[in-house]
């Protein structure tokens, strides 16, 4: 009886894989992958213009603001010459003033003087004569007549008339050139010495009222005016 070979399989070398043994295959890994230098410049030459490509169309496609055109403005052109005050270009006032002053005359007043002003150059109202009457806070106007203490004579610009104009000018004619009262306007009163515009404005309330001045003596019923400022307005005025 023969004992059991021990030698190897048949058609098997000595020291040979059995079969099947090795037959399995390894998976590539992640680092099995190996681009080599080339291929790592191209894909970072790629990426360079990817990104450069992304940043130009988001610099394009960026939200720009419309420039505004600028208002055309036209040129006004000034009127020839300069406009010239009331005063006229030296900015003077000539008013004449008589009656109870010092140096009754003319004077020269600077644009905007009051009647105070024409006074005080005229010399100054003599002792007695109360200017209060006049209204001295009253802006003078160019060639007026002021007259102090004295009824103006008939014709005689108002004051606060403008130069040039008519006594009365605007109203219905009075007796003697005198102002009437129940036509008269307020800046017409208010031109009377010694009236100004709140006492004007009384002396119209007080027509509208009494429907009308039937006579001059009927100014005393008017609040402000005085025995003093009446016989100041007395002989220029009729109802």
């Amino acid at each position: 009886m023969l004992a059991d070979d021990p030698s190897p399989a048949d058609g098997l070398r000595p020291g040979a894989p059995e079969p099947g043994a090795g037959s399995a295959r390894r998976l590539p890994g992640p680092g099995a992958f190996d681009p080599g230098r080339r291929g790592v410049r191209a894909l970072a030459v790629v990426a360079a213009v990817a990104v450069l490509g992304a940043g130009l169309w988001a610099w394009r496609s960026r939200p720009r603001a419309e420039p505004v055109p600028p208002v055309a403005t036209a040129d006004v052109p000034v009127a020839g010459g300069a406009v010239e005050t009331a005063a006229g270009p030296s900015g003077e006032l000539v008013v004449a003033v008589a009656g109870k002053v010092r140096r009754p005359g003319l004077v020269r007043l600077p644009a905007g003087a009051r009647l105070a002003d024409a006074v005080e150059a005229a010399g100054g109202a003599l002792p007695g004569v109360d200017v209060a009457l006049l209204n001295p806070a009253r802006k003078v106007a160019d060639g007026e007549l002021i007259v102090v203490g004295l009824t103006p004579p008939p014709g005689a610009a108002q004051p606060g008339a403008a130069p040039g104009a008519a006594p009365g000018a605007g109203s219905a004619p009075g007796v003697g050139g005198r102002l009437n009262l129940n036509t008269a306007t307020l800046a017409q009163l208010d031109a009377l010495p010694g009236v100004g515009p709140v006492l004007a404005q009384r002396i119209l309330a007080h027509r509208e009222r009494q429907g009308g001045f039937r006579s001059v003596g009927d100014l005393r019923q008017v609040e402000g005016i005085g025995d003093a400022r009446y016989e100041q307005l007395k002989d220029l005025v009729t109802p």
